[in-house]
């Protein structure tokens, strides 16, 4: 890995020099365009609209356009921001580790430890491990101000880069405004469902099929060439059903049982025990 930014996580009066790797890397099957008829590349220019030369990268600025105006930014423009000019990632509190939402979470990054001693790298991590909270820091990165949420993984400091409040859309959808009577008949079946699914995350045992697939059809069309036939290579799929579902009890019966029958379980045991008999009020409250 390459280091993308460097500089000091500063916590209090503690100083810690630090490296910061990303952490993850796209797997994707990397594709190209090209022209359907005969195969050419299709490359993409930056074709200036005035004298409609190309434009090398290096030449290129940014533009701010209010309607009327446009207001140049160069790259020396961005460089002078303060903040852009910081080599901090300044810790601004510490926050209990439920109370940050996942869709706030962005991109994730490895902080190594930069200097001769990693004693308050070790000093900063073993304090997020027994207060068991997450250090929320602010620095810049690329051109942006940051927010992000330190934590420990195994004996590395992480950072996750999070969104800003105002860039979480609100969930207005009338249909969730409407009452929904669900029964406690429902709630077991489903209940007895999700005990069926109940295992521990273990992220090695899953593999983007997608990406397994292309990879096959490419090796497939390398071997045969482009006249190949796809049902041939992955054999039939079948077609899922459609439509929506009517019958909700129905269709948590036939899950739990087909979820037994999975772990090798009898019949006997598809159903769920039967729960005491609610009294009046109870049955009114679940919608029976």
């Amino acid at each position: 890995m390459r280091a993308i930014w460097k500089g000091a996580l500063t916590f209090g009066l503690v100083n810690v020099p630090v490296k910061v790797y990303a952490a993850t890397e796209d797997h994707d099957v990397s594709l190209h365009q090209v022209h359907a008829a005969d195969g050419g590349r299709i490359r993409y220019q930056r074709i200036c609209e005035l004298d409609g030369e190309v434009v090398p990268y290096a030449d290129i600025d940014r533009a701010y356009d209010d309607g009327e105006r446009t207001v140049v930014l160069t790259k020396d423009d961005f460089a002078a921001l303060p903040a852009e000019r910081s080599r901090e990632i300044e810790v601004v509190e510490f926050v209990p580790s439920d109370q940050l939402d996942p869709l706030l979470f962005e991109s994730s990054y490895y902080l190594e430890p930069d200097g001769s001693s990693p004693k308050a790298y070790a000093l900063l991590r073993e304090t997020l491990q027994r207060t068991d909270r997450t250090a929320i820091v602010r620095f810049s990165l690329r051109q942006k101000t940051r927010l992000a949420a330190l934590r420990v993984r195994g004996e590395v400091l992480t950072l996750q880069t999070l969104r800003w409040a105002d860039e979480i859309r609100d969930a207005a959808f009338p249909a969730l405004d409407e009452p929904v009577k669900i029964s406690e008949k429902e709630l077991e079946l489903s209940a007895a469902l999700v005990d069926g699914f109940a295992a521990d995350f273990d992220p090695e045992a899953f593999v983007d099929e997608y990406q397994v697939e292309l990879r096959t059809l490419i090796d497939a069309k390398l071997a045969q060439g482009d006249a190949l036939d796809t049902a041939e290579t992955f054999g039939e799929a079948e077609e899922a059903p459609g439509g929506e579902v009517i019958d909700l009890m129905e269709a948590l019966r036939a899950s739990v049982e087909r979820s037994r029958q999975a772990r090798g379980e009898t019949g006997d045991q598809a159903e769920p025990a039967p729960a005491a008999k609610p009294g009046k009020k109870a049955k009114r409250a679940a919608g029976e």
